[in-house]
């Protein structure tokens, strides 16, 4: 049978301001996020032509970045649930924009190296305090919609990034271009400084702090649901948006310059598959569908879309390649919001940065697994084929994880009345 989701109750227009303004703010900044990542990758062809790397070398770079970032979030949930969305958040965005900066001044490989490590690291805030913060201040009929417009950001970003950072790199050079970018997180910091201060959390998101840590968090199955099926996931969505425009580069033949359109087509899809998860757990919910039954039921549509991916690379064109891909990363973004809001439901609202951490971590490990693996089989000569069959059917494999572990999902507001 069925849980019922409960009616949000009528509010007044000020807090549904401050949501709405909260849901905004977490928007940008994830934009802001994903503009920064996208930099080095947009202007590998620069960079990697002044310091001298190869595939090889530029894939060691972008693993040990990625274990910078899963480093820090071995503290990253624990100090989010301590000290809050507010102070955390917003102390990340200052110091990744203050490393983003610093790339600017690098006047060594060392140096270029140091900032990189630094910004990532505070980037890795970004998601557990978004969940976090959806969790603490959204009730569950708004949470996975405003989870779904979140998770757009990453692939405006990732849109924006390409349209914006390579012609600002051709005109004034690429060390401007991590200027400006880190510059853009400290007009975000003023308005979430400002917009912030009139939420409250949820009743159910008070509550005692033993419930906050990592030996609570250990203890309970849907963490290690939630952690396998972001390691199981992220991986291809780390190796889309570091590899694809070098793929488009490699396969295609396309220019710096011409891997723009096709690299903000496959883009553009993903940010659609975000918003799609919303209205789906709702539409699914609104039929009659447990919470349980309409996560699922997501996250299998999801995971059938994912299957054809392998055709990109037999395709006769580079749009072709990106439309088929752009499907695939469509799909991929409706199956982590799903994971997310999953997370926010289901996971006590006092751990839930903690949760996402765990996941974050095991998605980040599993990132520097395949982007060693890239450079391997880049430098091996077998080319991006395992690759895309590996994706093909990492969705489907996430679902069963998930299922296995956790065969009925509910949500903490239906639990606690």
């Amino acid at each position: 049978m069925a849980e019922p989701v409960k009616p949000e109750p009528s509010i007044d227009a000020g807090l549904a301001r401050s949501r709405n303004l909260l849901v905004a703010l977490l928007f940008f900044g994830t934009i802001i996020n994903y503009v920064d990542r996208q930099v080095l990758s947009l202007l590998k062809p620069t960079i990697s032509a002044e310091y001298g790397w190869g595939d090889a070398e530029f894939a060691h770079f972008a693993s040990a970045s990625q274990l910078a970032a899963a480093a820090a979030l071995l503290f990253v949930g624990w100090l989010i649930d301590r000290f809050g969305v507010r102070v955390a958040y917003g102390a990340a965005v200052a110091i990744w924009s203050l490393a983003g900066m610093a790339h600017a001044f690098a006047s060594t490989v060392t140096g270029f190296v140091a900032a990189r490590v630094v910004l990532v690291a505070a980037e890795a805030v970004n998601t557990p305090a978004a969940v976090k913060g959806a969790a603490q201040y959204l009730p569950l009929a708004r949470r996975t919609m405003a989870m779904g417009i979140v998770n757009t950001a990453p692939n405006l970003g990732n849109i924006i990034a390409p349209l914006t950072v390579v012609p600002f790199a051709v005109i004034f050079g690429w060390r401007a271009a991590f200027l400006v970018t880190g510059a853009l997180g400290f007009v975000w910091l003023a308005f979430w400084i400002a917009g912030t201060r009139r939420l409250t959390p949820l009743p159910r998101a008070v509550a005692d702090k033993s419930t906050v840590g990592y030996r609570a968090a250990l203890s309970d199955r849907k963490t290690w649901a939630i952690a396998g099926a972001k390691a199981i996931t992220d991986m291809f969505w780390w190796f889309f948006t570091f590899w694809l425009p070098d793929l488009f580069n490699k396969v295609f033949g396309l220019s710096q310059t011409e891997l723009i359109g096709p690299t903000a087509l496959a883009f553009s899809l993903a940010a659609l598959g975000a918003l799609t998860a919303g209205k789906v757990f709702g539409v699914l919910l609104g039929r009659g569908r447990s919470v349980n039954g309409a996560r699922k039921t997501g996250m299998l549509l999801y995971a059938l879309i994912v299957l054809p991916i392998p055709l990109a690379l037999m395709a006769d064109s580079a749009w072709i390649a990106a439309a088929i891909i752009g499907m695939a990363l469509f799909a991929h973004q409706g199956f982590s919001t799903n994971i997310f809001g999953f997370a926010a439901d289901a996971v006590p609202a006092q751990r839930v940065a903690t949760v996402m951490a765990i996941g974050a971590i095991a998605g980040n490990v599993a990132g520097f697994g395949i982007q060693e693996a890239t450079g391997a089989l880049l430098t091996g000569g077998y080319g991006y084929a395992p690759l895309f069959w590996g994706a093909s059917g990492a969705y489907l494999l996430a679902l069963g994880w998930i299922h296995l572990l956790v065969p009925r999902i509910v949500a903490e507001d239906d639990e606690v009345g």
